[in-house]
C-alpha cells in the first residue's frame, strides 16, 4: 500500500462550509433520488394493493423485488465497464448511467401506476361495507414485473450514485458527501411513505404514483448540476474470438451460474426463501422446495441457514467468474468483473486487507443486535404512543443530526479518527439503554436513550460509508463499493437472530437465583418498571431488568471488537482515505 501523509486537519468553520459546496448540495438531490423508489415499489405499494383486496400472501411475496438492492454488486461491473451510448460523451460515465437509471425508474413508476388494480372510491374513502372484487392474478403479476423493473433501475442508480460520490470528491470531503446522501435519502423515505397516502385519498392512487414519478426530476436536476467525476477505465484485454457455438455455450453456462448464485445470495440477504423455492420448484424438486422454505424461516437457526446461503451463492458466483485454463472471451470478461476488483483491493492492502474486511463486517453489529428494542420499551412499561412519538419523530430528527455531525467530524478530524469515534459511541449507546431498566417508564429517559442511540448510529453510519468509499480504486469504484455495502451486514444477521434467546436465558437465570451479583443492582429500581410483563410471566421485575442489562452489556462488548480492529488498522497503516483520488478541478 502506498503511504501518504494524512490530510491536514480542517477548521470548524471550514468543515461546516463544506456542507454548502456544490458537490454536497448535488449529493443531497441525488440521495433523494436514490431513496424515492424504495418505498414506492413495496411498502407504499402494499397499502394500495391491500385496498384493492390483494391477499397478504401475494403482497408479502412482492417484497422479493427489493432483493435487487442486496445483490446489486453482481451487475455493478457493467456500470464500471460499459459506456452508455451518446449520454457518455455528453455527461461522462457515471452521470450517463444515473440519467439512464432515473429514466428507467420514472418509466417503472408510471407502469405501476398504469397497471396496478383500481380501488373504488368507497374503499379508498373507508366506507364501511364497501365490497370490491379481488383483482385477477395476471394483473398482479404485471404489477410485480413493473415493480421489479423499477427496482432494477433503482439499484443501478444506487451503484452509479455511489461511484460518482466517490470519484467526484476528495477523500476529506467523503464524510460530508455521505451525510448529504443520507439526508436526501431519509427525506425521500418520508416523502414516498407519506405523500402518496395523503394524495391517494384525494386524487386516487394512479394519479398519486404518476406525480411521484414526476418528483424524480429532483434527481435529474442533481445530475445536470453535478460536476464530471474523475473516472478511469478498468483494464481491458483484447482477445481473438473463438468458435461461436463454444462461446455461446460458455456465456449461457456462466450467466446461468450467476443467476443461481444470485438466488442464493438474494434469499440469504433478504431472509426470504422464495428465490430458491421458485428455482427448485421449476426444476421439479417440489418436496425439497417446501423443506427449504421451512428451515429458512425457523428461528434462530433459519438465520444461520440464510448466511450459509449467502456464502454458497458467493462461492457459485466465484466459480462462474473463474477463468478457464485456455482463456476465452467470456472467461476473460467474467474474470475481470469480480475477480480483478478483489485482487486489486488485496494488492493495495496487503497487510491489512483481511483486517479491513473484518472491521467492515463487525462495525455496525452493536447497532444491528438491537432488533428487539420495540419489545424492550413495551416490557419496561411505555405506551405505544410514547414509543411512536419518541422513535418515529424525535428519533428521525436525532438521526439526521447524527448524520450531519458524522459528516462534520470526518471533515474536521479525518476519516480514521471519525471511524474510531463512531466505534466508541455505538457500544456506549447500548449501555445507555440500561438506564431505563432502573428508571422504568420515565419519558425523559426514553428520549435521552433514543437520542443517544440515533446520534451514535448516524455518526457511525456516515463514517463507515466514507471509509468504504475510501477503499475503492479508480476503474473498480462501482464494483468494489457495491460489494462492501452488500456484505457488511452479514454477521449482524446471525447475532440479531439470537438476541431474544440471550435475553430470555438471562431472565430465566436471574429468576432461578443465578447472577445474584447483577440482581442486587436493581434493588432500588423504579416500582413501575417491568410491572405488567412480570405479572404476566410470574417473574420478578428485577429478573427482567437483569436479563435486559445482560444483553446490553453483551452487545456493548461485541461493539468493542470494531473499535479494536479500527485501532489496529490505524496503527498498521495510514488511513485508507489517503488512497482516494483527489477531487477534480
Amino acid at each position: 500500500m502506498t503511504e501518504a501523509a494524512p490530510a491536514p486537519k480542517r477548521s470548524t468553520w471550514a468543515a461546516l462550509a463544506a456542507f454548502f459546496e456544490r458537490r454536497a448540495l448535488v449529493m443531497l438531490a441525488l440521495g433523494f433520488a436514490a431513496g424515492l423508489p424504495n418505498l414506492l415499489i413495496y411498502d407504499t405499494l402494499s397499502v394500495w394493493l391491500r385496498q384493492a383486496r390483494v391477499s397478504l400472501d401475494v403482497i408479502t411475496l412482492m417484497s422479493l423485488v427489493t432483493i435487487t438492492y442486496a445483490i446489486k454488486f453482481l451487475w455493478a461491473p457493467v456500470v464500471d465497464r460499459v459506456k452508455v451510448p451518446i449520454l457518455h460523451q455528453l455527461f461522462g460515465k457515471r452521470r450517463a448511467w444515473m440519467l439512464l437509471a432515473q429514466a428507467g425508474v420514472v418509466v417503472g413508476i408510471w407502469l405501476i401506476a398504469a397497471n396496478a388494480p383500481a380501488v373504488s372510491s368507497a374503499v379508498a374513502g373507508g366506507v364501511e361495507g364497501a365490497v370490491q372484487p379481488e383483482p385477477a392474478m395476471n394483473a398482479i403479476a404485471m404489477v410485480a414485473v413493473c415493480a421489479a423493473f423499477t427496482a432494477l433501475f433503482g439499484a443501478t442508480q444506487d451503484i452509479a450514485i455511489d461511484a460518482w460520490r466517490i470519484e467526484a470528491a476528495a477523500a476529506e470531503k467523503q464524510g460530508v458527501m455521505a451525510a448529504a446522501y443520507q439526508w436526501g435519502y431519509r427525506i425521500a423515505i418520508i416523502v414516498s411513505g407519506a405523500a402518496p397516502l395523503w394524495m391517494a385519498s384525494r386524487i386516487g392512487w394512479t394519479s398519486s404514483y404518476m406525480l411521484m414519478a414526476f418528483v424524480m426530476v429532483v434527481g435529474v436536476v442533481g445530475v445536470l448540476l453535478a460536476p464530471r467525476e474523475k473516472s478511469a477505465e478498468p483494464p481491458q484485454s483484447a482477445m481473438a474470438p473463438g468458435p461461436v457455438w463454444l462461446e455461446a455455450g460458455e456465456w449461457i453456462g456462466r450467466i446461468g451460474l450467476m443467476v443461481l448464485g444470485a438466488c442464493f445470495i438474494g434469499a440469504g440477504l433478504a431472509g426470504r426463501a422464495e428465490p430458491l423455492t421458485f428455482l427448485f420448484s421449476m426444476a421439479g424438486f417440489t418436496e425439497f422446495s417446501a423443506a427449504v422454505s421451512e428451515i429458512w424461516t425457523t428461528r434462530p437457526w433459519g438465520m444461520i441457514w440464510q448466511v450459509i446461503g449467502v456464502l454458497v451463492g458467493l462461492a457459485i458466483v466465484g466459480f462462474a467468474t473463474y477463468p478457464l485454463p485456455r482463456q476465452t472471451r467470456p472467461s476473460a470478461y467474467f474474470a475481470k468483473t469480480l475477480k480483478e476488483p478483489l485482487e486489486d483491493f488485496f494488492k493495495r492492502y496487503r497487510g491489512t486487507g483481511a483486517l479491513i474486511l473484518a472491521m467492515i463486517c463487525v462495525y455496525r453489529i452493536a447497532d444491528f443486535v438491537l432488533n428487539l428494542m420495540g419489545a424492550f420499551y413495551i416490557d419496561v412499561g411505555f405506551t405505544l404512543d410514547d414509543v411512536a412519538n419518541a422513535r418515529k419523530i424525535f428519533g428521525v430528527v436525532m438521526s439526521m443530526l447524527g448524520v450531519g455531525f458524522g459528516g462534520w467530524l470526518v471533515a474536521r478530524v479525518g476519516l480514521m479518527r471519525a471511524l474510531i469515534v463512531g466505534a466508541v459511541l455505538q457500544p456506549l449507546s447500548n449501555v445507555a439503554f440500561g438506564l431505563l431498566t432502573f428508571t422504568g417508564p420515565w419519558l425523559p429517559g426514553l428520549y435521552l436513550c433514543i437520542g443517544i442511540d440515533n446520534i451514535s448510529a448516524g455518526v457511525a453510519g456516515t463514517a463507515l460509508i466514507a471509509y468504504m468509499s475510501s477503499l475503492t480504486s479508480l476503474g473498480f469504484t462501482a464494483t468494489q463499493y457495491a460489494l462492501f455495502s452488500s456484505l457488511y451486514a452479514l454477521p449482524g444477521k446471525i447475532l440479531a437472530a439470537i438476541s431474544g434467546r440471550i435475553v430470555e436465558g438471562a431472565i430465566n437465570a436471574a429468576s432461578a437465583g443465578e447472577a445474584e451479583w447483577l440482581r442486587v443492582w436493581f434493588t432500588g429500581m423504579s416500582a413501575d418498571a417491568f410491572v405488567r410483563v412480570a405479572a404476566e410471566r410470574g417473574v420478578s421485575p428485577q429478573a427482567f431488568a437483569a436479563g435486559y442489562m445482560t444483553f446490553f452489556i453483551y452487545s456493548a462488548v461485541i461493539g468493542v471488537a470494531a473499535l479494536v480492529l479500527a485501532v489496529l488498522i490505524m496503527r498498521k497503516s495510514p488511513p485508507a482515505a489517503n488512497q482516494a483520488a483527489p477531487a477534480p478541478a
